[in-house]
């Protein structure tokens, strides 16, 4: 009877507490640049970049009614990106085309995974994007703080990937979150320089400019801050996107357009900044949204999903006098809002998730903390640079 007893202790006991976690976050380390770093990429991650871009083709098949390479060809008769990417980054073009080669895919298969943001702007669907921001500079003696839920696709799910990139004469190490094939979702470098992204649909796009991913790796790749606001305000921007940008405990927040690149500074006090996935203060807007326009009476009527949750991130930060990770952590995890929570589960629905959820430390020795899911399934983990030689 005691030996029974003993063995349902330990039963219950292992399904409280020894349960693994529900996702695994995949830790891939890469060496080198553009081809032969992307040729690491794509043997290492064969598989995943098989089965995403299978489940890309079917999501797309099914969310347009129409067959997904027919959708592709007819996208990329309207993306003419390539020019822009060979002029400001062309070793990541070339990354691209070691990750087909690599992986055995197609290079439009793969090239339209790195062009995310660029194909939902062409989609036009404004209401399947729910990422939310938050941007602390170092204060006090306190350290400066990137945060993110990056929200994608449900299909997405079970492809989390953080990839670390070696150090090399010219490139800090970086910490980068992303999936198979994709070179970049958001990320971190041991100089302290980071960066996290809004889809902003409502803006301007421009079908020959510099598609997101590529400009957060040229950011990621930065280690002087004058070059990178530079960069940051004067590239032909692919599409809107804002992007709240960490350099050695200062903290910047930019709308960017086709047409204009607008700074975002709610003034606080404690200098936090936070988006969410609609314009705050960039006014190039595409003329049928032009109710999203910061300049138009209708844009303080509107209640979407992305407004909800600005306003729910807002509450929790803009008057907070300290603001710790676990401010930034428990701020990520909240569903304040039942229509509009900043914690996105995976319903299985179709519709965005919160992929990961990252906190980066920006100080004198930066550090990320990430988790793989919603960040209220799971406990984040931290990953450090390593040392130098």
């Amino acid at each position: 009877m005691k030996k029974l007893f003993f063995l349902t202790i330990l039963f219950v006991s292992v399904l409280c507490f020894g349960q693994e976690p529900k996702r695994a976050l995949k830790m891939v380390t890469f060496s080198g640049s553009g081809y032969d770093l992307g040729l690491q990429h794509g043997k290492q991650l064969k598989d995943g970049i098989a089965a995403i871009i299978s489940k890309w083709k079917t999501n797309t098949t099914r969310q347009l009614g129409k067959e997904a390479d027919s959708i592709l060809k007819e996208f990329l008769e309207y993306a003419n990106f390539t020019e822009s990417i060979k002029k400001w980054t062309p070793d990541l073009y070339e990354e691209v085309k070691g990750i087909a080669e690599g992986s055995g895919q197609k290079f439009n298969d793969i090239f339209v995974l790195n062009l995310l943001d660029e194909f939902w702007v062409y989609v036009n669907n404004v209401h399947n994007h729910h990422c939310s921001g938050i941007g602390v500079p170092a204060m006090n003696g306190n350290p400066g703080y990137l945060s993110q839920n990056m929200d994608l696709e449900n299909y997405t799910d079970g492809f989390q990937v953080l990839m670390r990139l070696e150090r090399t004469i010219d490139r800090p190490e970086q910490l980068i979150l992303t999936h198979p094939g994709l070179i970049a979702l958001n990320g971190l470098n041991e100089e302290g320089i980071g960066v996290c992204v809004n889809t902003l649909i409502p803006l301007n796009a421009s079908s020959n400019g510099l598609p997101v991913a590529f400009i957060i790796r040229r950011i990621i790749n930065s280690t002087n801050k004058k070059k990178l606001l530079d960069f940051v305000k004067n590239v032909n921007h692919a599409s809107g996107q804002n992007y709240i940008i960490g350099i050695q405990g200062e903290v910047y927040d930019f709308e960017a357009s086709a047409n204009k690149v607008v700074r975002f500074n709610p003034k606080n006090t404690n200098g936090a900044v936070y988006h969410t996935n609609h314009p705050i203060v960039n006014d190039d807007v595409k003329p049928w949204f032009e109710k999203y326009n910061p300049k138009s009476t209708d844009a303080y009527k509107l209640n979407t999903d992305s407004h909800q949750r600005f306003y729910s991130v807002k509450e929790r930060i803009a008057s907070q006098q300290k603001l710790t990770d676990q401010v930034l952590m428990n701020t990520l995890k909240s569903k304040d809002s039942k229509e509009g929570s900043v914690c996105k589960a995976n319903q299985n629905d179709g519709m965005g998730f919160t992929f990961a959820s990252v906190v980066m430390t920006i100080s004198e020795k930066p550090y990320l903390q990430i988790v793989a899911g919603p960040p209220d399934e799971d406990e984040f983990i931290r990953v450090d640079f390593s040392l130098k030689k």
